[in-house]
């Protein structure tokens, strides 16, 4: 059976199950609640709740886990319109347009315009991501050696790409990412290596509980230093759903900002923040009146919640098909999806095309579960808001600490977490960003066996790189995308003073430089 024979059977199943469903529902009422707490991002809601789904098959995980991720990244824009704060990094654009039209008395429909475009865009990717991956799949299994170190190359040069102006510290911290990966076992020969004598380090360092740490508790350590302030919420919220006339207006920008999304999600690395800026700056530039923009305007809500959500089916293209992750949150779903003895990657379209069925549904009934709790539940999710932020920080500690141990029962696991927050807290504070260090753990082991292995069938010939087309082709596009984002460096330094901030820097208070420690 092909991948799509498969979807309808697993989708027959799913909703004939009613513990399958209830999986999903709540992964999503917990994704909606973490996503729209200021300073509790999607990467950190996956990294924290990934280890509660180790007890699970792989269909019911992923039904919890796409329910996190699809409800965390909508939730984000609720404490952006209600609060004027970015509960996730792709909200920072909504609250521009957003709290305007909530302190209006429009805060309802402001919500409903950015749960109406989610789904749009959400829905968008997930259609792109089921049409695009396997093919791109198909593609993946002739690959082999040459062409998977060309691969993971790739994804690593990606980095620089979706981190202008800290390229060095970014290609320093993925290479710190992979000096990390070496840690345990050899790929090829099963010698143990960089181990300490220590018997816990043989196989290496988990992915969770660094990314939990990296990503969980360096977050809840950034927070408690700044402070316990309550957030001041807008509570009056009257009809969610808008005119429909305003509504069928917006659909053009729905449509620009899906395509923005699922382009900025196919680039491994690039994050929906500098996505959803973009949206934003092109939908202001073909208005008729940019002047609006900034004080309530529809679509300056509708594009970047759009191209958002797609991001999500974009994001899983490149981590799903060929094996390297979309984005920071996809990093630690494929730590998830390894824990469960699964690569993503060609093999898995052709080895497990059930499971593939399976999170084709999985993020279907999330897209569904997120649009209907987001048009029902906005005054409920809006009380998540007057949470105490010490009482959430404690719980989130909490998490952090079970999480971790529970991939393998270990207090060393929790050992490890600690360490990892620590260095991502660190990191934070010194202006080095978190997400190379995870790219360089997931790609490292990639990169060395392949790397390693076609140099040992070649006699140690190094241009066996350059007689493959595909291998050579992959190669000269990193060297492309490695060196782009210093192109534009210097274009951007000749441009004239009044010129227009790109999509990248400043637009209003905040700053794109993709996603802190908490992703």
């Amino acid at each position: 059976m092909t991948v799509l024979e498969h979807t309808g059977a697993v989708l027959l199943q799913v909703l004939a199950d009613p513990r399958a469903l209830g999986l999903s529902l709540v992964g999503t009422v917990v994704g909606i609640v973490f996503g729209a707490l200021p300073g509790i991002s999607s990467t950190m809601s996956l990294a924290v709740l990934a280890p509660l789904t180790f007890g699970l098959d792989a269909t019911q995980a992923m039904l919890f886990l796409m329910g996190v991720f699809n409800g965390s990244v909508y939730g984000g824009s609720i404490s952006a319109i209600l609060v004027n704060i970015p509960g996730t990094p792709g909200a920072i654009v909504t609250q521009l347009d957003g709290h305007p039209l909530a302190r209006r008395g429009r805060a309802g429909e402001a919500l409903g315009y950015a749960t109406l475009a989610s789904a749009f865009g959400a829905l968008f990717g997930l259609v792109v991501f089921i049409t695009v991956a396997p093919l791109l799949a198909s593609v993946g299994l002739k690959f082999q050696s040459p062409e998977f170190t060309g691969l993971a190359l790739l994804g690593l040069a990606s980095l620089s790409a979706a981190m202008p102006g800290e390229t060095f510290r970014g290609i320093l911290a993925g290479l710190v990412g992979l000096l990390l990966a070496t840690i345990g076992l050899d790929p090829l020969t099963n010698v143990l290596r960089f181990d300490f004598g220590s018997r816990h380090l043989a196989g290496g360092i988990a992915i969770i509980p660094a990314a939990i740490g990296l990503f969980g508790l360096a977050e809840v350590l950034a927070n408690v230093g700044a402070g316990a302030a309550r957030w001041e919420v807008i509570r009056t919220i009257r009809r969610v759903l808008p005119p429909w006339r305003e509504l069928r207006e917006t659909l053009p920008a729905a449509v620009r900002g899906s395509l923005i999304g699922i382009v900025v999600g196919i680039i491994p690395a690039a994050g929906s923040a500098i996505g959803v800026v973009f949206s934003w700056i092109q939908e202001r530039r073909l208005s008729r009146h940019p002047e609006r923009f900034g004080t309530g305007e529809p679509r300056g809500i509708v594009a970047p919640e759009a191209c958002n959500n797609a991001c999500i089916g974009g994001d899983l293209i490149p981590t799903m098909s060929l094996g390297i992750p979309g984005d920071s949150i996809t990093a630690v779903l494929m730590g998830a999806l390894l824990v469960q003895g699964l690569r993503p990657g060609p093999l898995l379209f052709r080895d497990h095309p059930a499971f593939v069925a399976s999170v084709y549904v999985a993020l279907a009934v999330a897209i569904v579960f997120t649009t209907v709790l987001g048009l029902l539940g906005a005054r409920i999710f809006a009380r998540a808001l007057t949470i105490p932020k010490p009482v959430l920080l404690a719980g989130i500690a909490v998490l952090c600490v079970v999480g971790a141990y529970a991939v393998n029962n270990s207090l060393f696991d929790v050992g490890v977490m600690v360490v990892f927050g620590a260095l991502g807290y660190a990191m934070a504070r010194g202006g080095w960003p978190t997400v190379p260090l995870v790219f360089g753990l997931i790609l490292g082991p990639m990169l060395e066996e392949n790397l390693r292995r076609t140099l040992v069938v070649a006699g140690g010939d190094w241009l066996i790189y350059l007689r493959r087309p595909i291998s050579l082709s992959l190669l000269l596009l990193s060297l492309v995308v490695a060196l782009y984002p210093q192109y534009l460096e210097r274009r951007q330094r000749r441009r004239a003073p009044d010129a227009e901030a790109p999509a990248s820097e400043v637009v209003g208070q905040w700053t794109v430089r993709g996603e802190g420690p908490g992703g």
